[in-house]
């Protein structure tokens, strides 16, 4: 990491916020923007968030659907615990982590959220094309565990891979928007897939 790369994020309006509020990350808002304007959580929600680390937006899942909601968290990494949030450490392509998130929960969800991102090569058309491949991957997951009529937010890089998989997620969801919230950075290139409506 740069030392203009830290003293750019030291200065980050949104880090100061997330740091000052005890969130884990500044994407925090981001979720916390998109769920003012969409209204995807609600109290007594079941929800995944993939890509959970390292907890941001679990906390403001866990902060909205109150005690009657589940919140889940399922990432490659270890994420550090939070209170009544379930954690799991896998992989979403791998059978054995749908098994295991049903046993947790206990049956479907209404609600899954991805801040899935790549590592960065520094390529953009390789980043892009990774970051579709991820949400595809979301997507399949998604297919699996959510109700009928549930919700997902994902978020994509932009490039020339995203109207086909927007074509795709439109298959399975009655309603599909892009959004790109206020804390995302002007320099980014991410933008948020809202689908609502998942018809099963």
């Amino acid at each position: 990491m740069s030392k203009r790369w830290l003293a750019e994020r030291r200065n980050d309006y949104y880090y100061k916020k997330a740091k000052k509020m005890d969130y884990r990350s500044r994407a925090a808002f981001k979720l916390k923007q998109i769920d003012d304007r969409f209204h995807i959580l609600r109290k007594g929600a079941r929800v995944v968030d993939l890509g959970a680390a390292p907890g941001g937006w679990l906390q403001v899942a866990r902060e909205v659907v109150g005690p009657t909601g589940k919140v889940v968290g399922l990432d490659m990494q270890s994420i550090e615990p939070i209170d009544d949030v379930i954690v799991i450490r896998g992989d979403i392509r791998e059978e054995e982590t749908v098994n295991e998130l049903f046993s947790q929960i206990g049956g479907k969800v209404d609600v899954v959220l991805s801040d899935m991102s790549p590592h960065i090569s520094g390529s953009y058309s390789m980043d892009h094309a990774r970051s579709v491949e991820l949400c595809h991957h979301g997507l399949v997951f998604a297919s699996k565990i959510l109700k009928k009529r549930g919700c997902m937010v994902m978020k994509i890089f932009q490039g020339d891979l995203m109207q086909d998989f927007l074509a795709e997620v439109r298959k399975h969801f009655g309603e599909v928007r892009l959004h790109g919230p206020k804390a995302s950075r002007s320099s980014s290139s991410e933008i948020y897939i809202i689908a609502k409506g998942f018809l099963g």
